[in-house]
């Protein structure tokens, strides 16, 4: 059973019953986050994101997660560049309990001084470990290299500067801008009665103060550049991303299974001849970003500093042998297999079920139809995956990013 409301002042619920099993995801997504950041504010969506964890007026931050722990729940959260969401998963008798704990540290978190000082130190050790983090570094360098320094080409993270100097003030201004009743959705997802987690989710935000809500829309400008980090590691890093279509685009789907032919798993052609027939790199792959305004398509692929050159033209070999469009039946049917499987497992998790539905609900206003889904992947033809492939490979509109001990930039 799917069910779903609008409270009085604008924030959406969503719940989906999955009856025969013994827990329950619920989730709180708000439609925030690098891409939507100026200047200014970036990090301050990931930055928010962790202080909302450190203490309310009910709980200090250890309070919280004690309290989480006593009920044997999970909870986190995470912020990607469009969408932060808090989480927590429990059994399904504690529930109730570990909703209202959620509740209360989304919306009653109090970011207390002593806190923000501490957290800052924190952030910038992730800021840390993430240029230590050399597949990280490459990745995030591919997006500004796609897109520039803001909107979807921004660090989640932001600069070491911004966090430094982030006040309390600053922090709940921008979330009386963009924590807003019409830009949240709550979801539960898992063994629920439906009727308590309306009731839930009426009982503690249907008070939600509505703020000054900005809508924005990132500026969206493809860069095509090439950016190169020299770095003493042992292995070289090197991505390549193409403009790719949007999340409401009619290929979606035949651009998901064009991904997972090229680059999705072990039976891709970038695995079988990158990894497997010239054994060039123990990771390569392939995966696609979509956004409202669009997307990102990224082949990557980590090898050895000395062969970075060979490898990356044994990528670009199997990039341009692709875009002919050749696409095997047999590749075809394979890929559109996977696609249907990963939809069905995916089904089977609460986790999963909850982001899923949450997401459809926050970008688009809708319910998920799983049924529709799985009827537009049964129903593609091989000729659908041609169009994929030529929407989504534009050579002369490739950016590039590397990271490694190499003597000059990885090129296409």
């Amino acid at each position: 059973m799917i069910k779903t409301r609008t409270l009085q002042n604008g924030v959406r619920v969503i719940v989906k019953q999955m009856e025969g099993l013994l827990s329950v995801t619920m989730g709180v997504l708000v439609g925030t986050g690098a891409a939507f950041e100026t200047d200014a504010e970036d990090g301050i969506s990931h930055f928010v994101e962790h202080m909302q964890f450190k203490g309310t007026d009910k709980h200090t931050a250890f309070g919280l997660s004690d309290a989480f722990d006593a009920l044997g729940a999970q909870v986190n959260a995470f912020t990607g560049k469009d969408m932060t969401c808090y989480y927590a998963k429990s059994t399904s008798d504690h529930a109730k309990e570990a909703f209202e704990l959620l509740a209360e540290l989304f919306l009653r978190s109090r970011f207390p001084e002593e806190e923000i000082g501490r957290e800052k130190g924190v952030v910038i050790e992730e800021i840390n470990m993430d240029e230590d983090s050399p597949e990280d570094l490459c990745l995030d360098l591919l997006a500004r290299a796609a897109f520039g320094t803001d909107g979807y080409g921004r660090n989640i993270l932001g600069p070491a500067s911004n966090v430094e100097g982030f006040t309390r003030e600053q922090l709940f201004a921008y979330k009386k801008r963009r924590y807003c009743p019409e830009n949240v959705v709550v979801a539960f997802a898992g063994n629920i009665d439906v009727t308590l987690a309306e009731e839930l989710a009426e009982k503690y935000f249907s008070g939600m103060e509505e703020g000054n809500f900005e809508r924005r829309s990132p500026r969206v400008e493809w860069r095509a550049d090439n950016l190169f980090r020299q770095k003493q590691i042992e292995q070289a890093h090197f991505a390549f991303a193409f403009p790719a279509v949007r999340r409401d685009d009619p290929s979606y789907y035949a651009t998901q299974v064009m991904n997972t032919i090229l680059g999705g798993g072990m039976s891709s052609r970038l695995f079988k001849r990158v990894r497997e027939e010239l054994g060039l790199a123990y990771s390569v792959y392939s995966y696609t970003s979509h956004y409202n305004e669009t997307g990102l398509f990224t082949v990557y692929a980590a090898v050895n500093p000395q062969k970075a050159e060979q490898a990356a033209e044994a990528v670009a070999a199997v990039l341009r042998d692709f875009k002919q469009k050749n696409v095997t039946e047999e590749e075809f049917l394979r890929g559109r297999e996977q696609m249907k499987a990963g939809s069905v497992f995916a089904q089977e998790n609460t986790s999963s079920q909850m982001l899923l539905y949450g997401k459809q609900m926050l970008y688009k206003n809708e319910v998920f139809d799983f049924e529709k889904r799985m009827n537009e992947i049964s129903a593609l033809k091989r000729e659908d995956i041609a169009d994929a492939i030529e929407k989504n490979f534009d050579f002369e509109k490739v950016a590039v990013a590397s990271v490694g001990n190499l003597k000059k930039a990885i090129s296409l």
